[in-house]
């Protein structure tokens, strides 16, 4: 079984609901924005489909597998091997090269060679347009080559999904669509499922679906 389930999900922080019974199936393959106003709970539901967080009821399924049901380090290869994660601040590492920096999920695995890393890792720079600052860190960047740095390392494992919470939030107009017409290549040569919270929505409808968040509840699919 393939996607994401949602089964009648809710979460609460305390006695405060931050979503409400929400059900939801993602299909292999899928591009979907989630949208809605600040506080309509769509970080938090990008969040719960991703395994980054648990449901205060409900369930939710990945490829067939229960995530509530694993224990941490079930999890942390479960998320290694099957989710790339893209964020608003690019989190890379100050210290690693660009180069360094986009192998780092592969190489914690030794799941394949060096060589196999290392030659994945220039075809994505190559393929992101950012071969020319491979050796450079991320303090001799722009905004757009950090973000496509960070979009390249989510890959580097071949996810089946890539969840990304505002990732040209920090981004001009420019970069920001550079960065969204690479998950758009993404989805459409790689088959990738991705999930996005944007609050732009230009940038939401790039993606073939939407769901919209009020309140912590869906109120629409388009």
């Amino acid at each position: 079984m393939n996607g994401i389930i949602l089964d009648h999900v809710s979460k609460s922080i305390g006695a405060f609901p931050i979503l409400k019974d929400i059900s939801a199936n993602i299909k292999n393959g899928e591009f979907v924005s989630l949208t809605g106003r600040s506080g309509s709970g769509k970080s938090t539901l990008l969040y719960l489909m991703s395994s980054l967080d648990t449901p205060t009821s409900g369930s939710v399924h990945i490829s067939g597998q229960d995530v509530s049901l694993m224990n941490d380090r079930e999890l942390h290869s479960f998320r290694n091997h099957n989710i790339g994660f893209v964020f608003q601040f690019h989190y890379l590492l100050p210290e690693l090269t660009v180069h360094e920096n986009v192998m780092i999920p592969a190489r914690k695995t030794h799941i394949h060679s060096t060589k196999e890393v290392i030659d994945f890792a220039d075809e994505l720079l190559e393929e992101f347009g950012i071969t020319h600052v491979k050796n450079r860190y991320p303090s001799q960047l722009s905004g757009g080559e950090r973000q496509r740095t960070a979009v390249a390392r989510a890959l580097i494992m071949r996810p089946d999904y890539i969840f990304a919470d505002e990732p040209t939030g920090s981004l001009d107009s420019k970069n920001g669509e550079a960065v969204m017409n690479l998950f758009k290549k993404i989805n459409q040569e790689k088959k990738t499922t991705i999930i996005m919270v944007t609050h732009d929505v230009d940038f939401a409808s790039i993606a073939r679906r939407q769901i919209h968040l009020v309140d912590g509840r869906i109120s629409k699919h388009t």
